[in-house]
């Protein structure tokens, strides 16, 4: 069985106060990648201490050796195409090519409208789709072209360079999150890797069989959209983050409930599943011992 382990490392920790320690960490229990949110704030942790993604990114990088980095998620919400192809080459340079940019439409709520004007209203479903659509291709070119001039719809760029590139090539990997058919289409033609979640309907009221058999309409989707491009879905890694199906933080109570559930998402097809590192008093207040015994454990076990 090909699985890889992966954590999330949320932004709340001043980096002399924790931070640091880890992302070291996360190389030394042998996680694949270690993942932050690229936000402004989120959730239930908008009242509190929240970094910024790329420089957390750069800090981990040159405070760890193997370990691949990435965001999950970017999104347009506050990020314009441009300014990040420059800040993921430096990025991926300073890192020796160990980035991946996991990226999304995002969504409303938490910190979606914090550019806003007062009297402008979020972006809908429908919005998002489509800044999203023009937003990833742009990108990939802006990663993969010394000069891009382009116009369109919500963004541009007028000899936008980018050179030399990304160390990793054509270009650093895109893990792109989506679920409906035009971010599935995006995934299938531009993806290296796909993301999802979950269900999101199933959360409060599913059970974990109903959330499973989600999963498996979502892959049978993908591979439906690589289909009509020609593609295989067998090459693309298909990533799950944990703590939004209806079991929520059940998997990482002991290692053998999580290698239950690890066994059972990787039959539906699934090659990489990220925890999130736990964090005190939180939605991911989960045992840090019992953490750590899943991290050096558990593909062992599954293999």
């Amino acid at each position: 069985m090909s699985l890889r382990l992966s954590t999330v490392i949320l932004p709340v920790r001043r980096w002399h106060e924790g931070g640091r320690d880890q992302w070291q960490r996360a190389e030394e229990l042998g996680f694949h990648t270690a993942y932050t949110y690229d936000h402004l704030s989120w959730r239930t942790f908008r009242d509190g201490p929240w970094f910024g993604a790329v420089p957390t990114l750069t800090a981990a990088a040159a405070a760890t050796e193997r370990l691949r980095l990435g965001t999950l998620v970017t999104s347009p919400n506050f990020r314009h195409p441009v300014t990040l192809a420059k800040e993921l080459i430096s990025l991926d340079d300073i890192s020796g090519g160990r980035i991946t940019l996991g990226i999304g439409a995002g969504g409303n709520g938490f910190d979606a409208a914090t550019l806003l004007k007062g009297d402008e209203e979020p972006w809908t479903p429908r919005e998002r789709a489509d800044r999203f659509g023009e937003f990833l291709p742009l990108l990939d070119r802006l990663l993969t072209e010394d000069s891009v001039t382009y116009e369109g719809t919500f963004y541009s760029a007028t000899e936008a360079r980018n050179i030399p590139g990304c160390v990793q090539r054509p270009r650093l990997p895109f893990a792109v999150a989506a679920t409906g058919p035009r971010g599935l289409k995006l995934a299938a033609r531009h993806g290296q890797a796909w993301v999802t979640t979950g269900d999101p309907k199933l959360f409060e009221a599913g059970t974990p069989e109903q959330s499973r058999a989600a999963l498996r309409g979502q892959i049978e989707k993908l591979a439906a959209a690589c289909a009509e491009i020609g593609r295989d879905v067998a090459e693309l890694d298909k990533v799950l983050l944990t703590g939004f199906t209806p079991d929520r933080n059940g998997p990482l109570e002991s290692l053998d409930a999580f290698v239950d559930f690890a066994g059972k998402h990787a039959e539906l097809g699934f090659t990489e599943i990220a925890l999130h590192a736990p964090i005190p008093d939180s939605d991911f207040a989960t045992d840090q011992a019992a953490f750590e015994k899943i991290a050096t454990e558990a593909l062992a076990q599954l293999r």
